[in-house]
């Protein structure tokens, strides 16, 4: 199992990037959440199987067409305290 924490800079509010980690983390059977920070970033825990956790950091550094990634930060994180893949409201 592995956990990593990730702060998403760029275009990445209101272009459906969040709803497109729901379901991309959710396809690879991830736990944790995502939600918009003040700033305009996006945060995100992802916890799972170490492959699948690397495949989704790969891909949050593209995200959905509408987003521009511009940066992405990523460190080692606990898991989520339960299970699932949430959206978390704005902090």
């Amino acid at each position: 199992m592995s956990a990593r924490r990730l702060r998403i800079r760029g275009r990445v509010q209101g272009v459906g990037y969040r709803d497109w980690l729901l379901g991309t983390a959710r396809a690879h059977g991830l736990a944790g959440w995502v939600r918009n920070r003040l700033d305009g970033s996006v945060e995100a825990l992802l916890s799972g199987d170490e492959d699948a956790v690397r495949e989704v950091v790969n891909a949050c550094r593209r995200g959905p067409p509408l987003a521009r990634v511009d940066e992405l930060d990523e460190s080692f994180a606990d898991p989520p305290d339960g299970p699932g893949f949430l959206r978390q409201p704005t902090a």
